[in-house]
C-alpha cells in the first residue's frame, strides 16, 4: 500500500509537527542510527540545490540507507522527451522513497499522485518547500523555546519565495503570531497565500517596504534573496536585487534574543559582517536541516525509532 507523501506543510497537523521536532532533537543527540539498512532513497533534482540535496543525502547515509539519483536533469532521459510521470513511475520501481525538486509549481503533488512510493517535495517552483519549513520551525523552536507569541518579519522576495509561502502557512496555525511582510511592491506575498493563511484566520499582518523601523520589535527576522532564476527580465532583477541589505548597524536596536534566519543561499542581503553576531542563526539553521530530514524520512517510511 502506498504511504503518505509530504507535498505541502499543510499535509501535517500541529501534532505531527511537534512529534517531528521532538524526533529531530533526538537525532541531534544521537545522529548515527542504522535503521535504513536495505533501503534505497532517490534524490531527483530537476533544479539546482546545495543544502537541501546534501542534507537529505547526509540524513540517509547517517541512517544507514543508500542514495541514487541525479542533481543535473540534463543527464537524464527528460532531455529526450521523457515525461515527469514516466520518470516517477520508473524510479518508483527501484526505491523506497523519492525526494524531488522541480522547477514547475505543482510538480510534487502530481508526482505523489502517480508514484507507488512516498514523495518528499524538496521544492516545486515558486510554490512550496515543506522540509525547509520544518527545519525553520525547528530552528525557531530551539532559539525561542516556542512557536507562539512571536513577531516575525519576512524580508525580500515574498512573491516567488517558496520557503516563505510554506513558513507563513505553518506558523499561521499557532497562537498570537504577528507577521510583518517587507518587500518591494513588485515582490509582495501572493494574494492567495494572504487569503488562505492569514485573512481567513484573522491573523494580524503588516505590509511595508521599511525594514529598519520594525527591527526593534522583532523575535524572528527571516531574510531571503531576490531570486534571479524567477525573473524573465534581467533589468527588473538588477533593479530589485539589493532592495534590502542587513548590516550590523541596522541591528543595533534589535532585541538581544532576536533570531536571524535565512533559507540560503545568500547573495548580498546579509553582509558577511553579520555572521559574527550571535543572533545570526542561519548556519545553525543549516545544521538543523539534517536532523529534521532524518525524522521526515523515517516518518514517511513508517519506521519507528
Amino acid at each position: 500500500m502506498r504511504r503518505e507523501s509530504l507535498v505541502s506543510i499543510t499535509d501535517y497537523s500541529k501534532e505531527d509537527i511537534l512529534d517531528l521536532l521532538e524526533k529531530a532533537k533526538s537525532f541531534e543527540q544521537n545522529p548515527n542510527r542504522r535503521v535504513l539498512e536495505g533501503k534505497v532513497i532517490a534524490t531527483l533534482f530537476f533544479e539546482p540545490s546545495t543544502r537541501t540535496r546534501l542534507s537529505f543525502e547526509t540524513a540517509v547515509n547517517r541512517l544507514g540507507g543508500r542514495v541514487i539519483g541525479f542533481s543535473d536533469a540534463s543527464t537524464t532521459s527528460s532531455t529526450k522527451g521523457e515525461t515527469l510521470k514516466d520518470t516517477i513511475m520508473m524510479v518508483s520501481n527501484y526505491v523506497d522513497l523519492i525526494i524531488m525538486r522541480h522547477y514547475l509549481d505543482g510538480a510534487a503533488r502530481y508526482a505523489s499522485e502517480v508514484a507507488s512510493v512516498p514523495i518528499i517535495n524538496a521544492g516545486d517552483g515558486a510554490n512550496q518547500h515543506p522540509s525547509q519549513t520544518m527545519l525553520d520551525l525547528y530552528s525557531i523552536y530551539k532559539t525561542q523555546g516556542t512557536l507562539e507569541n512571536l513577531n516575525i518579519t519576512m524580508v525580500g522576495d515574498l512573491k516567488y519565495g517558496r520557503t516563505v509561502h510554506s513558513l507563513v502557512n505553518a506558523l499561521s496555525r499557532y497562537d498570537h503570531i504577528n507577521f510583518v511582510l517587507i518587500s518591494p511592491t513588485e515582490l509582495k506575498l501572493p494574494r492567495y497565500v494572504k487569503e488562505e493563511a492569514l485573512k481567513k484566520k484573522g491573523i494580524p499582518y503588516t505590509q511595508t517596504t521599511d525594514l529598519e523601523s520594525v527591527i526593534p520589535q522583532l523575535d524572528i527576522l527571516y531574510m531571503t534573496r531576490v531570486q534571479k532564476e524567477r525573473f524573465f527580465n534581467e533589468e527588473d532583477y538588477l533593479r530589485l536585487k539589493d532592495s534590502y541589505i542587513l548590516t550590523p548597524e541596522k541591528l543595533e536596536n534589535a532585541k538581544a534574543d532576536l533570531s536571524i534566519l535565512h533559507p540560503l543561499p545568500r547573495v548580498n542581503e546579509i553582509t558577511v559582517a553579520v555572521d559574527k553576531d550571535p543572533r545570526a542563526a542561519y548556519w545553525r539553521q543549516v545544521k538543523n536541516g539534517k536532523y529534521i530530514r532524518m525524522a521526515l524520512i523515517l516518518k514517511l517510511l513508517g519506521i519507528q525509532v
